[in-house]
């Protein structure tokens, strides 16, 4: 039988491969099996991405400095030192097994706009099918604090959702999500779903001198992903034959089961865009919504939180405030104050137009 050929998203971290005394410019022999096994998987038929860490690391090192700096500016200058160095090193040991690569950066913006989300989209699946492997890093050299990814294993479930990955690997310097039994700490094999006990296990380690994430970044984006209909696993980077094991189904790292997948448009109405108001509505309107799939209508909503324009993606919450949805926003903010709780004959009338506050091809619902 033949094997069924996949999409796969990996994501390494700084100190996978970065430690006190390694450096990008030298031997790195972590670093050569990880790029080893990417190309022995691509040379099967696999198409291959890489979710890097690394620039302001390596930037760090090349400049000398003792520690990661706190300083924006700082940050920003380190990275676009570190960033060649990183693409260098992977050109050259791709390069040595006989594939291309192609740098790929990114910030929350990419994600954000409907129109870059998708220009973005298409220059990653032309480059799978020329054969290339995207590296892809946060483009920390532009990105503030409001369109910073926060960690790249966020940014590494994004990639997934959007190139509608079949899996995504998250490679650290731990062996999966651990759990204390009698006294003893082992790791979970396979998490069916991620609930509230699970998202308590994710412990956020000491950050490293070079790296940002913990175990709590790499859960929350195996909710992104698994809500997508991606398979996520998370091991450590220095596993021997780690990639080569999850594709062939061995028990490596903690497995992340994929839910029943949603529509390109409703991943990215969760995960791309970022909410710029919301609404609370009333128990009614949230069983119609929850229950029986209706679109959101004028006379459920109680009250309109924040400003924003006809077409933006805003959160929906329940009459506790907890946001349970999200969706594209039929009306302004000002609009939609203008007719919330408001039967459907009145707003018809008032603004001559349907009284969905938000249409049910446009909401989905939160994992």
């Amino acid at each position: 039988m033949a094997k069924i050929k996949k999409r796969i998203v990996v994501k390494v971290g700084t100190s996978s491969f970065t430690g006190k005394r390694q450096n990008l410019q030298e031997s790195n022999p972590a670093l050569d099996q990880l790029v080893g096994e990417i190309c022995d998987l691509a040379a099967e038929g696999h198409e291959m991405i890489l979710v890097t860490s690394g620039a302001i690391g390596a930037g760090v090192k090349e400049l000398g400095w003792a520690k990661r700096p706190e300083d924006l500016s700082k940050k920003q200058a380190a990275a676009a030192v570190g960033q060649v160095t990183l693409m260098r090193t992977y050109q050259k040991l791709f390069r040595s097994r006989g594939l291309h690569v192609a740098q790929i950066l990114l910030t929350r913006d990419d994600f954000e706009d409907r129109g870059r989300y998708l220009n973005a989209r298409n220059t990653l699946l032309k480059l799978l099918e020329l054969g290339v492997v995207p590296v892809i890093n946060e483009n920390d050299t532009v990105a503030v604090e409001e369109i910073q990814f926060g960690d790249n294993d966020r940014l590494s479930a994004l990639v997934a959702v959007k190139t509608d990955a079949d899996l995504l690997v998250i490679l650290s310097d731990v062996d999966g999500l651990i759990r204390e039994r009698d006294g003893k700490k082992e790791v979970i094999s396979v998490v069916p779903k991620i609930t509230s006990e699970v998202e308590k296990l994710a412990w956020r380690g000491v950050k490293g001198a070079l790296g940002t994430g913990g175990m709590t970044s790499k859960i929350e984006a195996a909710k992104i992903t698994t809500a997508s209909g991606i398979t996520t696993h998370i091991a450590n980077a220095n596993a021997k034959r780690v990639l080569s094991g999850i594709v062939e189904g061995k028990n490596i790292g903690t497995k992340f089961v994929s839910l029943k997948s949603i529509s390109a448009k409703h991943k990215w109405i969760l995960f791309g865009a970022l909410p710029k108001g919301g609404v609370v509505v009333d128990a009614g309107a949230v069983a119609a919504l929850k229950n029986r799939k209706k679109s959101l209508l004028s006379a459920g909503v109680v009250s309109v939180q924040g400003s924003f324009q006809k077409g933006a993606v805003i959160s929906v919450k329940s009459p506790d405030q907890v946001e349970f949805a999200r969706g594209i926003a039929s009306f302004s903010s000002d609009q939609m104050n203008t007719v919330k709780g408001q039967n459907s004959a009145d707003v018809k009338k008032q603004l001559g137009s349907r009284p969905e506050i938000i249409h049910r091809d446009s909401l989905a619902l939160l994992p």
